[in-house]
C-alpha cells in the first residue's frame, strides 16, 4: 500500500498537520445543522492525537509491531483470530478481515485455503477471496481526503471506539460483551462501522480488555495518520545467509537418493519453525517448495499437504524467512546446524546406493511414507523422529491448525509417552503389510466423505489386520526377562530428554513437556515407529484445516484407533490377568458400544509380562520402573505432584527444595468436585520480597473422563467424571491459552494456598478472585500479562511465543 506522504504529491509547500486540521475546522463549522451521521464522522476522529502526525515518522518495526504484539496479536494471532484479521504482520494488517470461519465443524464443502503469504499475495488478490480492508485504500486527492483516510480505517475507529467507550474497571464485564469461542461473529466493514459503533459501544479494540495506554493509542494513531506504512525488508545476518546456502545447497542434491531424502524431510519438517544454532534465537524460518531456484526470490507452491503434487514445473526445497510474530499457539521449534547436517547424512546417505526409481505424487499413494520412502531404511526414518520426538508430539498437539480440536477430542487430558526401542522391533514392511497400511492411510487424504459402514468394512479392517499382525510378531519376539522388558523401552541413549514427554491437554488446546509431570497419569502410550509415522501423515501432513465435515469426522475417527493403539501398547507391559479391567476403566460405557462396530483382535493379551509385579497396583509399580529405568531423561523428580507432605516439609526446611515450591506442592493435593470451579490453565506469579526475581507457576486442571471418544459420541458433560480431576503444579510455563492469571506475594502464599483448598463452589471462587485475581477490568491487568510474557521470553529464548488470551476467563 502506498504511503500517506506518496499521496501528498498534489500539496507540495502544505504541511501534514495544515491538511490534517483545515478539513476539521470545516467539519466542526457545519455541525450545528447537520444531519446525525455527520456529527458522528467530525466526532470520530481524534484530531489531538492525529495532529501530531507530522512529528518523526513511526517504524513498523520499532514502534507499532511491539503494541500490536502486546495488546492485539493476544488474540489476532492464528486461524482462529476473529474475522480471520491476523496481525502478525503487516501483511496480515492489509490482507483485512472475512467473516467466513476457519474452524467449521459442519462445512458440508471444503472452503478455499486463505494462508497468509501463501494462498494470495496482496490486497487485490485478497478481496477477490472475501477479505475486506481494515485500513483505507483511498488516495488522497483533497484536503478532504487526508480526513476521510482516517474515518475510513475500521482498525482505526474500533481503536476509538474503544477510547471513547472504556469498559467497566472493577468486577466483571457485562453480559453484552461475550467472550466464548462459539460466540457470533459481526465483522464490520468500512461501510457499516457508523451503525456497528452505535450499537455495540462496548465493543472497541482490545476487545473484552482494557483500554490501550495512552502512549500506546497515539503511537498506533500516529503511525494510521502517515499513512499506516509497512516495514523494510529484513536484512540478515552474513551467518545466516551463508547457512542458508549451505542448507539449500544439501537439500537439493542431485541424485536420486539425495531428492528422496529432501522430500522425507520436507514432509516432516514443514511445519516448523527452524531457526539455527549460533544465531538470532528469534529468526525463524520456513522449509518451503519453490518454484525458484536458490539464489532468487523465493515463490512458494502453495499445495494444501506437503506430499500433494507440486507441479509439471522444476522446485527447490527454500528456507523461507517467517517475518512474523511468534505466538505459542503455533510455534513448534527445530534447530538447523553442523551437526544436524552430518546427522542427516549419517542416517539417509550413508549407504551410498542410489534410488532406482523416485515415487510419483500421485494419490493416495503419496500419502503413505511406508510406500513413498520404502528405499529410506525403517531404522533411519525412526531415529530421525526419536531425536526430536517432542518437535513431532508437538506437531499434532498445536498441528498445522493452531486449535487442535480434532485430535485432542480423542486424548486424556494429562498422559505420559514413552517410544519402543529402535532396536526392538524391526519391523518387516512385505508388500502384503505395505498394503493394509496403504489401506489404512488413505482415507484421510483421499475423500472429504464420512462414512461410518465404510469406516467399519474397510479402514477398521484394514486397522484390525495390521493389529493382529503385529500381535502375532510380539508373540513370537517377546523378551523372556524382566530386563528384556523394561530394555524395550526407549532409553534416550541415557542422554535424550525426547525419550519421556508430558501431554497436557486443555480443552481444544494442548502442551507437550521434556519429562515425567504431575501425579501418575491414568493412562500412557507407547509409541513404535508404524505408529509415530501414522499419527504424523494423520494429523500434520495429511490434516486440512479448511477440508469439509467427512474429513474432521474421519481424521477424529482414526485418531480414536491411533491413541487405543498406543495405550494397548502401553498395557501389554502389565499383567496379563489385569490389562483388561484396566482399560475398560479408562473407557466407561464405551466398549460395550464399540465392539458392536469395532471388534478388536485381542491376542496381544494372551501373553503374559516378563515383569515381576508384586502389589495389586500394576500400573504405579511400572511407572516406578519406567522412572527407574529412564533415569536422567525422565527429568529432575516432580517433588511439587510428586512428593509425600512430610517429605517436602523437611526438605523444605533443609533448604533444599525452595519453600515457595513446598507451599504450592499442597495445591496439587487438590482434586475432585471443587476444581470444576477453577480455570483449566491458570498462570501465578509469585512476587519475592528480598528483591530476588518473582516466580512464575502453572496450575493445569486435568478433568477426568468416563470416556475418551468423538466418533460414537462427542465429548460432552456425560462423559465427564468430576470425581476424579486432579490438579497438576509446575514451575515455570505451560501451554499456550492461560484462563486466569493470579498475583501473589511471597507473604500471602501460605493463605493463597489455604484458601484455594477451601474453594467448594462459584461464590467461594469469586471471593478468592476478588483477593488474588487479576480481572479482564484489572487496572494492571496489561502490566501482569506483560511480565508473564516478558518471564516466559526470558526462561525459554528461542520456544517462548506470544500467549492467546481468546479464552481468559470473565470470572
Amino acid at each position: 500500500m502506498l504511503s500517506f506522504f506518496h499521496r501528498f504529491n498534489s500539496f507540495q509547500g502544505i504541511s501534514l498537520q495544515h491538511v490534517l486540521v483545515l478539513p476539521v475546522l470545516t467539519v466542526l463549522a457545519g455541525c450545528a445543522g447537520a444531519p446525525d451521521d455527520t456529527a458522528d464522522r467530525a466526532a470520530d476522529v481524534d484530531w489531538d492525537a492525529i495532529s501530531m502526525a507530522n512529528q518523526a515518522p513511526v517504524s513498523w518495526r520499532e514502534d507499532v509491531q511491539p503494541v500490536l504484539e502486546q495488546r492485539c496479536v493476544v488474540c489476532h494471532g492464528c486461524f482462529d483470530a476473529p474475522c480471520q484479521l491476523k496481525l502478525t504482520s503487516y501483511d496480515g494488517l492489509e490482507r483485512g478481515a472475512n467473516p467466513e470461519k476457519v474452524y467449521n465443524q459442519g462445512r458440508i464443502r471444503a472452503a478455499q485455503p486463505t494462508r497468509l503469504n501463501i494462498d494470495a499475495e496482496g490486497s487485490a488478490a485478497w478481496r477477490d477471496k472475501g477479505f475486506h480492508p481494515v485500513l483505507a485504500e483511498t488516495e488522497i486527492q483533497s484536503e478532504r481526503d487526508a480526513a476521510d483516510f482516517m474515518r475510513n480505517s475500521v482498525l482505526y475507529r474500533m481503536l476509538r471506539l474503544k477510547q471513547r467507550n472504556p469498559q467497566p474497571r472493577t468486577g466483571l464485564l457485562p453480559d453484552s460483551v461475550t467472550i466464548d469461542l462459539s460466540r457470533k461473529q459481526v465483522c464490520t466493514t468500512e461501510e457499516k462501522i457508523a451503525k456497528f459503533e452505535r450499537d455495540n459501544p462496548l465493543w472497541g479494540m482490545p476487545y473484552g480488555m482494557p483500554n490501550l495506554a495512552d502512549q500506546e493509542y497515539k503511537t498506533l494513531v500516529r503511525w494510521l495518520a502517515q499513512g499506516a506504512k509497512g516495514p523494510e525488508p529484513t536484512e540478515l545476518p552474513a551467518q545466516e545467509l551463508a547457512q542458508i546456502e549451505e542448507w539449500e545447497r544439501f537439500l537439493n542434491g542431485g541424485s536420486r537418493r539425495e531428492q528422496l531424502m529432501s522430500r522425507y524431510l520436507y514432509e516432516h519438517l514443514f511445519l516448523g519453525h527452524l531457526h539455527f544454532a549460533n544465531a538470532d534465537e528469534r529468526h525463524f524460518y520456513r522449509l518451503v517448495r519453490s518454484s525458484t531456484p536458490p539464489g532468487e526470490a523465493i515463490r512458494e507452491i502453495p499445495t494444501v499437504r506437503p506430499f500433494e503434487d507440486p507441479g509439471s514445473q522444476p522446485f527447490w526445497y527454500r528456507l523461507r524467512l517467517f517475518d512474523a510474530s511468534i505466538v505459542a499457539k503455533a510455534h513448534v521449534t527445530y534447530e538447523l546446524s553442523a551437526q544436524r547436517l552430518e546427522r542427516f547424512r549419517e542416517l539417509f546417505l550413508a549407504s551410498g546406493d542410489d534410488v532406482d526409481e523416485l515415487p510419483g505424487y500421485d494419490l493416495p499413494e503419496a500419502a503413505n511414507p511406508f510406500v513413498v520412502f520404502d528405499d529410506l531404511p525403517i531404522r533411519s526414518r525412526y531415529l530421525f523422529m526419536l531425536d526430536d520426538a517432542r518437535f513431532f508430539i508437538q506437531g499434532f498437539i498445536k498441528g498445522p491448525v493452531c486449535r487442535g480440536q480434532v485430535a485432542l477430542n480423542v486424548i486424556e487430558d494429562q498422559f505420559w509417552v514413552f517410544f519402543l526401542d529402535p532396536d526392538v522391533m524391526k519391523l518387516d514392511l512385505s508388500e502384503d503389510r505395505r498394503r493394509v497400511i496403504y489401506a489404512y492411510l488413505e482415507m484421510p487424504s483421499k475423500t472429504q466423505t464420512y462414512n461410518p459402514v465404510s469406516a467399519y468394512t474397510k479402514y477398521w479392517k484394514a486397522q484390525k489386520e495390521y493389529l493382529s499382525a503385529k500381535g502375532e510378531y510380539y508373540s513370537v519376539h517377546r523378551p523372556s526377562t524382566q530386563e528384556g522388558a523394561l530394555g524395550m523401552v526407549w532409553d534416550g541413549d541415557g542422554v535424550n530428554p525426547n525419550a519421556a514427554l508430558t501431554v497436557f491437554r486443555n480443552f481444544d488446546s494442548a502442551a507437550v513437556e521434556f519429562g515425567l509431570h504431575g501425579k501418575y497419569p491414568e493412562t500412557a502410550w507407547i509409541i513404535d515407529y508404524p505408529l509415530f509415522e501414522r499419527i504424523h501423515y494423520l494429523l500434520v501432513a495429511g490434516y486440512d484445516v479448511y477440508g469439509n465435515v467427512g474429513h474432521q469426522l474421519n481424521s477424529r475417527l482414526f485418531m480414536d484407533f491411533l491413541r487405543m493403539e498406543g495405550e494397548d501398547n502401553f498395557l501389554a507391559f502389565l499383567p496379563k490377568g489385569s490389562r483388561e479391567e484396566i482399560r475398560a476403566g479408562w473407557y466407561q460405557g464405551i466398549r460395550s458400544k464399540r465392539k458392536k462396530l469395532f471388534e478388536e483382535p485381542m491376542n496381544w493379551l494372551s501373553s503374559d509380562s516378563p515383569i515381576n509385579f508384586t502389589t495389586n497396583d500394576p500400573q504405579t509399580e511400572f511407572y516406578e520402573l519406567m522412572l527407574d529405568h529412564l533415569g536422567a531423561v525422565a527429568g529432575p523428580p516432580d517433588l511439587i505432584n510428586r512428593c509425600p507432605s512430610e517429605i517436602c516439609a523437611v526438605m523444605a526446611a533443609s533448604a533444599s527444595m525452595p519453600e515457595a515450591d513446598a507451599v504450592m506442592s499442597r495445591l496439587a493435593d487438590l482434586r475432585g468436585h471443587q476444581l470444576q470451579v477453577f480455570p483449566e490453565l491458570a498462570l501465578v506469579r509469585v512476587g519475592q520480597e528480598d528483591g530476588s526475581p518473582d516466580l512464575a507457576y502453572t496450575l493445569i486442571v486435568n478433568r477426568d473422563w468416563k470416556n475418551i471418544t468423538s466418533f460414537l459420541e462427542d465429548a460432552g458433560d456425560g462423559q465427564r467424571d468430576p470425581a476424579g480431576d486432579t490438579l497438576t503444579v509446575l514451575r515455570g510455563f505451560s501451554g499456550s491459552y492461560p484462563n486466569f492469571f493470579f498475583d501473589v506475594q511471597e507473604n500471602e502464599l501460605n493463605a493463597f494456598v489455604t484458601e484455594a483448598a477451601a474453594v467448594q463452589n462459584a461464590e467461594d471462587y469469586q471471593s478468592f478472585v476478588a483477593r488474588y485475581g487479576v480481572r479482564r477490568t484489572d487496572a494492571k491487568f496489561w502490566q501482569q500479562a506483560d511480565w508473564f510474557q516478558a518471564e516466559y521470553l526470558a526462561q525459554h529464548p528461542a520456544e517462548a511465543g506470544i500467549l492467546d488470551l481468546n479464552r481468559y476467563e470473565n470470572r
